[in-house]
């Protein structure tokens, strides 16, 4: 009986402890309530355990099903993985190698990977765009981009692949003209309030309503990383930004470093992952542009 167990029953049975009833595992899947109702029952008989308890309102997971549903989810993963790559060797050579990257990403290091994909494969072009937040990861998900460098958003969707690429170290900076550049030591949470604070954001709803790194009620919303260093520059109010960014400002002292209460600097660093969609990663151009930028991960200093 259990050799019978297919895939397609494996789905259903997480899709209904995901979505928390049998109908709305149905949407999901876009399957009449009862062909979900008639699946898992089956599935139940064929591994002679009880995987959901039908006496209340709603399906729950016996504890037989929460330990199966792990296995179930494993399942479903490898499978998912052996048909990307099995896709991937299809399809060959990319035609176009398609990347969307983090404004917060170092420029150097995207710049060599750029090189060295032009010298390996002289023949596919590449179309690439510099985003922040949702911007990122909206051109992946709708497979404008094949593959997304982002970190300025730390959610990332279920249906995004992700894998580590690097730390960026970030630090806090304010024009050496701004009232904040005169205190000396930390700076308190009631007293940095009242500045305002440069705060990049982007135009897609992915990022809507959240905020990240947000200290003051005082903010500008800038949706370009060139408009917030400039207006860091001019003394309009105070920012987080990437190190590799301002350390030019720093040398020449026109931005400086301030302290926060309460904000470990051992801790500001912005994790930068690669996506792609789980059904369609990258192909040889693709895996040896991240390879790439896997290679030059290590910053200046």
């Amino acid at each position: 009986m259990l050799d019978a167990v297919t895939l397609d029953q494996l789905r259903t049975f997480i899709a209904a402890a995901e979505e928390g009833s049998f109908s709305a595992a149905g949407r999901k899947l876009r399957r009449a309530q009862s062909v979900v109702s008639q699946t898992l029952a089956n599935l139940e008989t064929q591994l002679g355990v009880p995987l959901f308890d039908r006496s209340g309102r709603y399906p729950r997971l016996t504890d037989e099903g929460r330990a199966l549903l792990r296995d179930a989810r494993a399942v479903a993963e490898h499978m998912d993985s052996f048909k990307a790559r099995a896709y991937s060797m299809h399809e060959g050579l990319e035609p176009e190698l398609s990347v969307v990257v983090d404004v917060m990403y170092p420029m150097a290091g995207l710049i060599r990977a750029a090189d060295s994909s032009r010298k390996a494969y002289p023949h596919t072009p590449l179309r690439l765009y510099v985003e922040a937040l949702g911007g990122v990861v909206q051109p992946v998900l709708n497979g404008t981009c094949r593959i997304g460098i982002m970190g300025s958003l730390p959610t990332i969707p279920d249906e995004l692949q992700s894998e580590p690429l690097l730390d960026v170290p970030f630090v806090t900076v304010v024009s050496t003209e701004h009232p904040l550049a005169k205190v000396r030591g930390a700076i308190s949470k009631t007293a940095i309030a009242k500045h305002v604070q440069l705060v990049l954001t982007d135009r897609t709803a992915l990022s809507e309503g959240r905020n990240f790194g947000v200290l003051s009620p005082l903010t500008w919303r800038l949706a370009d990383m060139g408009a917030k260093h400039a207006f860091l520059q001019a003394g309009f109010g105070w920012g987080h930004m990437p190190l590799h960014m301002v350390e030019e400002d720093l040398k020449k002292k026109r931005l400086q470093t301030i302290k926060v209460e309460g904000f470990n600097p051992k801790a500001a660093f912005m994790p930068m992952h690669v996506v792609y969609r789980k059904e369609a990663p990258p192909g040889p151009a693709g895996q040896a542009f991240i390879s790439q930028l896997r290679g030059e991960s290590r910053l200046p200093g």
